[in-house]
C-alpha cells in the first residue's frame, strides 16, 4: 500500500479539524463578559450596558457596542429587538436608560409590515446581552425597588422601612 492515501487523509482531517476550530457562536456568553477587562468607575455605582442603534441582529450589535459607561442618571439597560414574520432579527437597539425609558416593556406588533417589536429593560453591568424574542422575555427585571429618585419617593421609601421596623419590634 502506498504512503500517499494516508498521508492525504492525515491532511484533510488537520485542515478540518483547525477549520471547525475557527468557527464561532453568534451568541456571547458569561465568560465573554468575564474576561471583559475591568476599568476604574466614573462615579460610584457606575455600570456598563451594550449600545448599539439599528444593528442587523444581536451578535453585531454586541460585538461591535462601545466599552462606555452609562451616564449617572441610567441605572438600566433596555434593548429593543425587532423580527419579520419568521422570528428572524431585522434590527436591534440598546443603550442605557431612566425608569422613565423602561415603563413600557412587552412586545408589539407593527401593523403594515407584520413585524414584531420586544423591549427590555435589566438593572445591573451588561445585563442586556440577550433580546427579547417573545413577552416572556420582553420583560423589565430589577434587583433593587422601583423609586422614581425624587427626594419625597426617598422618604417615603425610608418611612416605610421604619414602620416595618418598628411592628416587628413592638410584636
Amino acid at each position: 500500500m502506498e504512503a500517499w492515501p494516508v498521508v492525504a487523509w492525515v491532511l484533510l482531517m488537520t485542515s478540518i479539524a483547525d477549520v471547525l476550530k475557527s468557527v464561532q457562536s453568534r451568541d456571547f456568553t458569561m465568560m465573554d463578559i468575564i474576561k471583559l477587562h475591568p476599568s476604574t468607575t466614573p462615579h460610584p455605582g457606575g455600570f456598563k450596558c451594550f449600545t448599539c442603534e439599528d444593528a442587523a441582529d444581536n451578535y453585531e450589535c454586541n460585538r461591535w457596542a462601545p466599552d462606555v459607561y452609562c451616564p449617572k442618571e441610567a441605572r438600566y439597560c433596555y434593548t429593543s429587538h425587532t423580527m419579520d414574520n419568521y422570528g428572524e432579527s431585522t434590527s436591534v437597539t440598546k443603550r442605557c436608560a431612566t425608569l422613565q425609558n423602561c415603563l413600557s416593556t412587552g412586545c408589539a406588533s407593527v401593523s403594515d409590515s407584520g413585524h414584531q417589536v420586544c423591549s427590555s429593560c435589566c438593572e445591573g453591568n451588561i445585563c442586556n446581552i440577550l433580546v427579547p424574542k417573545n413577552e416572556s422575555s420582553a420583560v423589565f427585571s430589577s434587583t433593587s425597588p422601583l423609586v422614581s429618585g425624587g427626594r419625597r419617593s426617598h422618604l417615603a421609601a425610608q418611612g416605610y422601612v421604619t414602620l416595618s421596623l418598628l411592628i416587628l419590634l413592638t410584636a
